[in-house]
C-alpha cells in the first residue's frame, strides 16, 4: 500500500541525558498546510479500505438492532418527583425525564445531535434543574438552569464547566459548581457575579448537599488521593464557607475518601485508607474527623456505593473480582445480615434511595447478555423485583462466558471473561481488549459491538488488568507510574493464554483499547507485534514523553508520571509507543481511530504513530487512520457510535479471517 508522504525530520529533543528523537512533531499541528493534506489523503486512504470490508454493511445492520435495546437508568427523587434518563430505539442520546414524561432531549435542543447532555441535578424540591451540554465533543460545557413546571430558562449559560456536580441550596435560588480545575463557586441565580468559596488548585472536586440540605461535604485532589471536608451550611452566609477536614490530615497523597451525610444524621466516610478495597466509616458531623470503622474492608471484594434505608438499614454494593454483589448490614453495628438476590453475574450500575431514606432502593443491572435495566429492593419483606427494563426489545442468540485465570510474567494471578458461541471448538478469530489504568475496573455489561462481534462467530476476551481497579487500590498502583509495564506483560500473558488454551492464534487474534486502553495496545502492538495479526487503536495516548502538553494530559502524570522528572520519563521512554516503532519489522495490520473534537487526548497522538508506523513497517497488513469530524472522547449520537463500531469490527474481521456465522 502506498501512504501519503510524510516528511520524517531529523528533530531531536535533548532530555535529562536522553536523546529523544520525533520526527513527525510537525504533525502535532492540526491547523498547518502540511498536516491537513497529510490528513486529507489519510482519509481518502481510509475511505477506500473501508469500502471494500466485505462485512461492514452487515454489521452497521446487526448494531443498529442491538443499539435498539436503549438505556434505562434508577430513579433520582427530589420533593417526591422521581427524574431518571431513557432512551428508545431511534433516540440519538438519552432524554431525561420527569415522572416518567420527557423534560429534556438534547436532540431537541439541537436536531444535528452534535449536542450532548453532560449533567443534570434538580434541586432539593424538584422544581428547578440544574444541567450541563456541551458541543461537536469538546466537554467544556455550559450550566444552565430550567423551571421544570413551566419549561422556561431561568439562568445561564455558566461556562467553564467539565462534568461538574451541582449541590443546591434549600430554596432552589442558589447552588454550588465547580470550575473546571479551579475550585468551587457559588452561584445566585440572576447574578452574574459567582464567588470562588474553596480551592485546592488545579485537581478534581466532588460536591453533594445531605438530603436536608444542611451539609455541604467536598472533595478535592486527583486518583492517587484526595482530601474530603464538611461545612454546615445552617452556620451562616453560604459565601463564606468554614469547612472541617474530614480526612486524616498529612493523608491526602495515601488515600481517596469520599464523604456524606446520610438520613440518620450521621457522617458516612467510603475511603481507601489502610485498605485498597475500601471500608466504610461513621462519625458526628461535630467532629468529622474522628470517624471510626462500620463496615471493615471485604479481603476480595472492592466497596462501592451505598445508601441508607428505614435508619437502621445500610444496603452496600461491592464488586468480587469484578462482579457485583450487594449486601445489607446492620446501620448501627455494621453487622451483616442478608444479601440481595441479584439477576445474574453481572454489574450493579447504580445504587439510590429517596433523600429521606425509607424502605426502598433501586439499583442498575446489566451483563454481558442484559441491556440496562433497573431493581427495586423493599427492606420490608428482602425482596428484589424487576422494576423497569429497558425500552427495546432486541432477540439474541446464546452466548457463553467463562472466567479465566492466568499467571503474568512476575507470577501474578490475573482474570479475563471469554465470551463466545457455544458449541464451537478450535482456533477462532478473536478480539482481546483490556484497560489496565485509573483504577478503572471492567464489569461485565451489555455492549452492542461486543455482542455483534460474538454473534458472527468471533471470540470476545476482556481483561481485568493490573492498573485497573477489579481488585482494589493496591491492583490499581501496582499498573501505575513505574510499575505501568506490569499492565502490557498482563495483556500479553492474556494473548499467550487465548493461544494456548486453542481459543486462537496469533494469525487470528486482534488487540482493540480505547484511551488508557489505546495505550495499552500500541505498547502491545510495538513489543509484542508477532502476537497479533490486527490492532485497533482508538482515541489512545501514544507519545508519552509529550502527553502532559496537550487535551488533559497535564492532570494525568500521578497516573503516568512526568517528563520533567529523569527518573519518571525514563519509565515514559521505557513503554512510549511512538518512541518504540523500528524500522523493518512486520507490524500487524493497524487501525487509529480519532475524533476531532477530543478535548481529553489530542489526535495529534495518532497522527505521529501512524506516521511512523506506516514508515515503518514491512508487513502485509494496512496502517491507517479514521477521522470522525464533531465528536469528542465520550459521549456521542448512536448512529456515530455505531459507524465507527461497524468500521472497527469489520476491519478486526477482515484481518483476522472471520467468515460470520449465517444463523
Amino acid at each position: 500500500m502506498k501512504y501519503p508522504d510524510a516528511p520524517r525530520l531529523p528533530h531531536i529533543d535533548h532530555l535529562h541525558g536522553h536523546e529523544v528523537a520525533d520526527p513527525y512533531r510537525w504533525l502535532e499541528d492540526p491547523a498547518t498546510s502540511g498536516t491537513r493534506a497529510w490528513q486529507q489523503a489519510q482519509d481518502r486512504l481510509w475511505r477506500e479500505h473501508a469500502a471494500a470490508l466485505p462485512l461492514r454493511d452487515r454489521f452497521e445492520a446487526r448494531l443498529m438492532e442491538l443499539s435498539a435495546a436503549g438505556l434505562v437508568t434508577p430513579p433520582l427523587w427530589r420533593g417526591g418527583r422521581r427524574f431518571h434518563l431513557a432512551q428508545s430505539a431511534g433516540q440519538e442520546h438519552p432524554v431525561l425525564h420527569l415522572d416518567g414524561v420527557p423534560v429534556l432531549d438534547p436532540s431537541a435542543l439541537d436536531p444535528s445531535g452534535l449536542t450532548t447532555l453532560d449533567g443534570w441535578q434538580p434541586d432539593h424540591d424538584g422544581r428547578l434543574l440544574a444541567y450541563q451540554v456541551s458541543r461537536r465533543g469538546d466537554e467544556r460545557a455550559d450550566l444552565l438552569v430550567l423551571d421544570l413546571d413551566t419549561g422556561r430558562p431561568v439562568d445561564g449559560p455558566i461556562g467553564g464547566c467539565r462534568y461538574s456536580p451541582v449541590a443546591w441550596l434549600p430554596g432552589g435560588d442558589a447552588f454550588y459548581y465547580v470550575r473546571f480545575r479551579r475550585g468551587v463557586y457559588l452561584h445566585r441565580l440572576g447574578d452574574p457575579a459567582d464567588v470562588e468559596v474553596f480551592t485546592r488548585g488545579a485537581v478534581a472536586y466532588g460536591l453533594q448537599t445531605s438530603g436536608d440540605g444542611r451539609w455541604l461535604t467536598i472533595t478535592a485532589g486527583t486518583r492517587a488521593g484526595n482530601g474530603a471536608w464538611l461545612a454546615d451550611l445552617s452556620a451562616g452566609d453560604p459565601a463564606r464557607l468554614d469547612p472541617r477536614p474530614v480526612h486524616e490530615a498529612g493523608r491526602e497523597r495515601d488515600a481517596r475518601t469520599e464523604a456524606a451525610v446520610g438520613p440518620d444524621g450521621r457522617l458516612y466516610v467510603l475511603t481507601d485508607q489502610d485498605a485498597p478495597r475500601r471500608r466504610l466509616c461513621v462519625a458526628d458531623p461535630a467532629e468529622p474527623s474522628a470517624w471510626k470503622e462500620l463496615i471493615p474492608e471485604d479481603g476480595a471484594a472492592v466497596l462501592g456505593a451505598f445508601t441508607v434505608l428505614d435508619g437502621d438499614r445500610l444496603l452496600v454494593a461491592r464488586t468480587r473480582h469484578a462482579v457485583g454483589e450487594i449486601v445489607v448490614h446492620d446501620a448501627a453495628t455494621g453487622e451483616r445480615l442478608a444479601e440481595v438476590p441479584l439477576p445474574g453475574s453481572g454489574t450493579v450500575t447504580a445504587l439510590t434511595a429517596r433523600p429521606d431514606g425509607g424502605h426502598e432502593a433501586w439499583f442498575g443491572y446489566t451483563d454481558a447478555v442484559t441491556p440496562a435495566e433497573v431493581w427495586r429492593y423493599d427492606a420490608r419483606d428482602g425482596a428484589a423485583t424487576r422494576w423497569a427494563t429497558a425500552p427495546g426489545h432486541v432477540p439474541f442468540t446464546e452466548v457463553e462466558s467463562r472466567h479465566v485465570e492466568y499467571t503474568s510474567a512476575d507470577g501474578t494471578r490475573v482474570r479475563m471473561v471469554v465470551s463466545a458461541l457455544p458449541g464451537r471448538d478450535g482456533p477462532r478469530p478473536a478480539i482481546l481488549t483490556g484497560y489496565g489504568g485509573f483504577g478503572v475496573p471492567l464489569t461485565p455489561a451489555y455492549a452492542a459491538d461486543s455482542r455483534a462481534w460474538v454473534e458472527a462467530g468471533g471470540v470476545l476476551a476482556v481483561a481485568q488488568l493490573r492498573g485497573g481497579g477489579e481488585e482494589g487500590e493496591s491492583w490499581h498502583r501496582d499498573g501505575m507510574l513505574g510499575r505501568k509495564q506490569n499492565v502490557f506483560a498482563d495483556f500479553e500473558a492474556a494473548a499467550e493464554k487465548l493461544v494456548a488454551d486453542g481459543w486462537t492464534e496469533p494469525g487470528r487474534l486482534a488487540a482493540w483499547g480505547e484511551s488508557n486502553g489505546g495505550l495499552l495496545v500500541g505498547a502491545a502492538l510495538t513489543r509484542r507485534p508477532d502476537l497479533f495479526a490486527a490492532v485497533i487503536c482508538s482515541a489512545g495516548l501514544l507519545d508519552m514523553v509529550r502527553y502532559e502538553r496537550s487535551g488533559l494530559g497535564a492532570s494525568w502524570a500521578t497516573e503516568y508520571g512526568t517528563a520533567a522528572d529523569p527518573e519518571q520519563l525514563a519509565w515514559l521512554l521505557g513503554y512510549s509507543p511512538y518512541h518504540h516503532v523500528r524500522e523493518g519489522v512486520a507490524y500487524p495490520a493497524t487501525l487509529f481511530t480519532v475524533s476531532g473534537g477530543d478535548s481529553r487526548v489530542d489526535p495529534m497522538h495518532a497522527r505521529k504513530m501512524c506516521a511512523a508506523l506506516q514508515a515503518a513497517t514491512t508487513g502485509e497488513g494496512p496502517v491507517l487512520l479514521r477521522h470522525d469530524p464533531d465528536v469528542g472522547h465520550g459521549a456521542r449520537a448512536v448512529s456515530r457510535s455505531v459507524a465507527l463500531a461497524a468500521d472497527v469490527l469489520a476491519f478486526a474481521a477482515a484481518h483476522t479471517g472471520l467468515t460470520p456465522t449465517t444463523d
